[in-house]
């Protein structure tokens, strides 16, 4: 038996898989790199001086990246006090307004946050460089914009997962479906 997939879903399964394998990927990298810190550190009584940056990095991106999935799944915690108490059309009125807020702040932040990343691209990486000067003898300059991007591109992931995740709510309750709640979602009523 087949079954054919749609062009969204195919290509949400496909971002879902790149979401996935960087989370997995980027993760081992920061257990590595502080792996080889404790080693270095405690075996060898030598310290790698940019690890704690590069880590930092890594880890801001992981935020940023992966919050629009985790909210896609319900993984973030949601304050759900009229689910259960009021029709579905009356708790969809209610979200729609409550995305109203959520939307423009989201919205905000992805502005500001591009231009806070603009204003600092002349400035450098310090622990980027520092690893590949002393990897091959050159600076590789890497501009902080590559850092501070990641504010806003993770906002716009979550602004478009809320904004889809509202739409098919939405569409549910108008063509008389029930409103999945995700997998994980957990709700505090």
């Amino acid at each position: 038996m087949t079954t054919t997939h749609s062009v969204p879903t195919t290509l949400f399964s496909g971002y879902e898989r790149v979401i996935k394998f960087l989370a997995g990927a980027s993760m081992g990298v920061i257990v590595t790199i502080m792996v080889v810190q404790v080693i270095a550190r405690y075996i060898f009584n030598s310290s790698l001086i940019w690890a704690e940056e590069l880590c930092r990095y890594i880890l801001l991106w992981q935020t940023f990246l992966f919050i629009g999935y985790a909210y896609h799944r319900g993984e973030m915690v949601v304050l759900d006090l009229f689910s259960t108490r009021v029709s579905p059309w009356v708790y969809m009125t209610i979200r729609l307004v409550t995305a109203i807020p959520v939307t423009i702040f989201l919205y905000m932040i992805i502005q500001s946050g591009i231009g806070h990343a603009l204003r600092f691209g002349a400035q450098m990486i310090p622990a980027i460089d520092f690893i590949w000067m002393s990897l091959t003898g050159d600076e590789l300059r890497v501009p902080v914009f590559w850092i501070y991007v990641a504010v806003p591109l993770g906002c716009a992931l979550l602004l478009v997962h809320f904004l889809g995740r509202l739409a098919y709510d939405t569409w549910c309750v108008a063509t008389g479906r029930p409103v999945s709640v995700p997998v994980n979602a957990e709700s505090i009523s």
